[in-house]
C-alpha cells in the first residue's frame, strides 16, 4: 500500500473517530448536573429567567437535535459560541492551542531525545550504567507530573528566581520570555516520557545488537559507531516511535494539570473553566481539538513506520 492510501485510510478513520468523540462528549456533558443558565445569571434569577435563557441558547430542544445542529455548523468550521463569554469557540481554542501545542511538542521532543540517548547509552554500556538508568527510569515513571511541577516551580522559580514559576509570555512579545515560560512546564511533563522512551530504547537497541547480522558486522571489524547509526537505530526505531506516540497522548492529558499549576492560558485551563461553568460548546470543541491532535500524531507515527520499514506499508 502506498503512503497516500495509508494516509487516506487513516484520515477516514480519524473523521469517524471525531464524530464519535464529539457525540459522546456532547451527551456526557449534558448529563452532568448543572445548568449554564445558572452559571450565566447566577443564583438570584427567577425560574422564568432561567427558562427564557435556555430557550435563547437552544438548551430547551431535544439533545439529539442540539447535537445535529452543532455538527452541521462544525462541518463548516463553526464550533459555536461560548455560553458564558460572547466569543467564538474556535477563536478561543486557537489562542489556547498556541500555548498547549508548544508545550506538548517540547515535552515529546525532549522525551524522545533525552530518553533515546539514555536508552542507547544503557544498551551499549550495560553494567552499573544500565542499572542506574533503569533505576532513574522507574523513579521517573512513579513521579506524578503535577508534583514534579510544584517542586520545579518552588525551587527554580520561588527560591532561585531563575525561571518564572507561573505565567506565560507570547512568542510575538518576547521570544526569550516565551522560552523561559515553557522550560519548567516542559521539564515537568517530560519526566515520565523520558523514563518510558529510555526503557523501550534500551530494550530495542539491545535486541538488535544481538541479531546475527550485527554480530557479523562486528566480527568484520566495522566500527561500532557506524553499526549503530547505519543499522541498529533504524531497526530499533519502530518500537521507540510507537512509545513516543503514546507518550505524546499522555502529555496532552498531563498538560491539563500542568497548565493549571503554572497558570498557563492553554487548552487545559480553558477546559477546567468550561467544566465549572457547564459551557457545553467549549467543552465539546476542546474534546474535538484534543482528538484531532491525537489523530494527527498517530498519522505521523504511521507514516514514519512506513518510511522506516517498507514491510509495514505492504502489510497495511
Amino acid at each position: 500500500m502506498s503512503i497516500r492510501r495509508l494516509i487516506a485510510r487513516r484520515l477516514i478513520v480519524g473523521a469517524v473517530l471525531l464524530l464519535v468523540v464529539s457525540a459522546l462528549t456532547f451527551v456526557l456533558v449534558a448529563l452532568i448536573p448543572g445548568d449554564p443558565a445558572h452559571a450565566i445569571l447566577g443564583d438570584s434569577a427567577s425560574p422564568a429567567q432561567y427558562a427564557a435563557l435556555d430557550r435563547q441558547i437552544g438548551l430547551d430542544r431535544p439533545l439529539w437535535l442540539q447535537y445535529v445542529t452543532w455538527a452541521g455548523h462544525a462541518l463548516r468550521g463553526n464550533l459555536g459560541t461560548s455560553l458564558v463569554a460572547p466569543t467564538p469557540v474556535a477563536a478561543t481554542l486557537n489562542a489556547d492551542l498556541s500555548v498547549t501545542l508548544p508545550l506538548a511538542i517540547g515535552a515529546a521532543v525532549l522525551s524522545l531525545l533525552v530518553g533515546g540517548a539514555l536508552g542507547v547509552l544503557a544498551a551499549l554500556r550495560g553494567g552499573w550504567v544500565a542499572r542506574l538508568i533503569d533505576l532513574a527510569g522507574l523513579v521517573g515513571l512513579g513521579l506524578p507530573s503535577f508534583w514534579v511541577a510544584l517542586l520545579l516551580g518552588e525551587f527554580f522559580g520561588v527560591k532561585l528566581h531563575l525561571l518564572p514559576a507561573t505565567g506565560f509570555v507570547a512568542l510575538g512579545v518576547s521570544p526569550a520570555g516565551w522560552i523561559r515560560s515553557l522550560i519548567l512546564p516542559v521539564a515537568a511533563l517530560s519526566i515520565g516520557g523520558i523514563a518510558g522512551v529510555s526503557k523501550q530504547t534500551r530494550d530495542s537497541v539491545d535486541d538488535v545488537l544481538r541479531q546475527e547480522f550485527i554480530l557479523a558486522l562486528r566480527v568484520d571489524g566495522i566500527p561500532l559507531r557506524r553499526i549503530l547509526f547505519l543499522h541498529t537505530l533504524r531497526n530499533a526505531a519502530i518500537p521507540v516511535l510507537a512509545v513516543s506516540g503514546t507518550q505524546f497522548v499522555a502529555v496532552l492529558g498531563g498538560a491539563v494539570i500542568i497548565e493549571n499549576v503554572f497558570a498557563l492560558p492553554g487548552l487545559g485551563s480553558t477546559v477546567v473553566g468550561a467544566a465549572v461553568e457547564h459551557d457545553i460548546p467549549v467543552i465539546v470543541g476542546a474534546s474535538v481539538y484534543f482528538c484531532a491532535l491525537v489523530i494527527v500524531v498517530n498519522l505521523l507515527v504511521d507514516v514514519m513506520f512506513a518510511l522506516v520499514n517498507p514491510k509495514i506499508r505492504v502489510a497495511s
